[in-house]
């Protein structure tokens, strides 16, 4: 089973590359980030028209969340607990018979320090606070989406260029330690421990063609379904394409029992 993860980065300017991929890599599920619109706004047809059921968590020009499935689901969550005041449209979780998958916009934080960085660190709490109870019930599952995080130094094309930027910040990264320190598996990490894996180029200063790339876009597996693994990896092609996201789609394959 392929799950993987894409931030659209506008689902009205980016359907026709998102198509593109869908028909020629047929993930069984996929997470799409910064969808941008309201749930009624969504171009599900194509998309159904491909053999996908789609749910969506939206929200005007801003944020939202989609899971798109060749396999039945059940939603069980639109929102992140923890915070019943927190409108904006950043998490979605879903069943899968035995497995489960939670689909994540994990906030930017820029700048910082700030009221938006103690939001994201705040909503890293609530996301470390959730998968510990998923852990718990000892179910495969598959945690994905864009975190706004580069866990390491190898992860940032200059570090001297981010050293103030939300996504690289200590408290940021040690957040996300402690979320793996929950018993969680990085799929690429996994498979590729070293070397550049670069999720996400900019469109300024030519970040694409000089490879001046972040890796910010994370699959996060459960025990259960890390010893499930088969293959991860990052696909590149679609951000070479005409009006690509500044993002390109990440996969992982499980073995099914």
């Amino acid at each position: 089973m392929r799950i993987a993860t894409f931030n659209v980065n506008g689902i009205a300017a980016r359907l026709p590359r998102l198509i593109e991929w869908l028909e020629t890599a047929r993930p069984d599920a996929v997470c799409l980030q910064e969808i941008k619109c309201t749930d009624d706004a969504f171009p599900a047809e194509p998309i159904r028209a491909l053999g996908y059921s789609v749910e969506t968590v939206g929200q005007k020009s801003f944020n939202g969340v989609a899971i798109l499935s060749l396999r039945p689901f059940t939603v069980t969550l639109r929102a992140l607990p923890g915070d019943a005041a927190d409108e904006q449209a950043r998490y979605i979780e879903a069943d899968f018979g035995a497995w489960h998958f939670g689909g994540l916009y994990l906030p930017n934080g820029n700048p910082q320090p700030g009221p938006k960085f103690d939001y994201k660190l705040a909503w890293m709490r609530r996301l470390i606070a959730r998968a510990a109870a998923l852990l718990e019930t000892e179910k495969p599952v598959v945690l994905a989406g864009d975190y706004n995080v580069c866990p390491t130094d190898e992860d940032v094309f200059s570090l001297s260029s981010m050293a103030d930027d939300a996504l690289v910040q200590p408290d940021t990264r040690a957040a996300f330690r402690q979320l793996c320190a929950l018993g969680l598996t990085d799929a690429i990490r996994a498979v590729e421990p070293m070397g550049r894996a670069y999720t996400f180029w900019d469109y300024q200063a030519g970040a694409w063609a000089k490879d001046n790339g972040l890796r910010i876009d994370h699959l996060l597996l459960s025990p259960q379904a890390a010893d499930r693994l088969v293959a991860a990896g990052v696909d590149r092609k679609p951000r070479a394409a005409e009006r690509p996201s500044d993002h390109t789609p990440v996969w992982v394959d499980l073995a099914l029992d």
